[in-house]
């Protein structure tokens, strides 16, 4: 082996980790903080079911047990929902209580009046609050928004 091809081995070496180095730490190398990444949940709003202004097919008592929304734990570990809130644009907000949404499983918010199970829960209104265009947000128990899903838009 000649002196200079060990002495290229070596300045490739110290170079290779120089760059490792500055790959593995480039905040402290730049003196910059690296922008936290958001965080998506796997509890997402998903589906609203709504009564026209008009409430066409339903009596007028029905039409708040006719409407509802579902919220959908997309992941592989069952989800403590107590505290959560669901609100609307016009800062109609439900709060929920002591409910477990096991994985892959969804639970219906109805706006109306009902007894909560497992499935379904109640907001207990007389009267429908989910417009055609809303917005849903879903926020967890310290606030946070989880999800906002826009109703009605054509872009989402």
């Amino acid at each position: 082996m000649s002196s200079l091809s060990s002495g290229s081995r070596l300045a490739a070496a110290v170079l290779a980790s120089g760059a490792l180095m500055a790959a593995a730490f480039p905040a402290a190398a730049t003196g910059h903080h690296p922008a936290p990444r958001p965080q998506r949940s796997a509890v997402a709003v998903g589906v609203v079911h709504h009564v026209d202004s008009h409430g066409r097919g339903h009596r007028p008592g029905d039409r708040a047990n006719a409407e509802w929304i579902t919220v959908t734990n997309n992941s592989r570990r069952p989800v403590e929902l107590r505290g959560w809130t669901l609100t609307d644009a016009q800062h109609h907000s439900y709060r929920f209580h002591a409910l477990r949404l096991g994985a892959h499983k969804s639970v219906k918010v109805h706006t109306g009046r009902g007894r909560d199970t497992w499935n379904d829960v109640y907001q207990n209104r007389r009267s429908p609050i989910w417009d055609r265009v809303d917005t849903a947000t879903l926020r967890d128990a310290r606030g946070h928004v989880v999800d906002t899903e826009r109703l009605g838009h054509r872009h989402h």
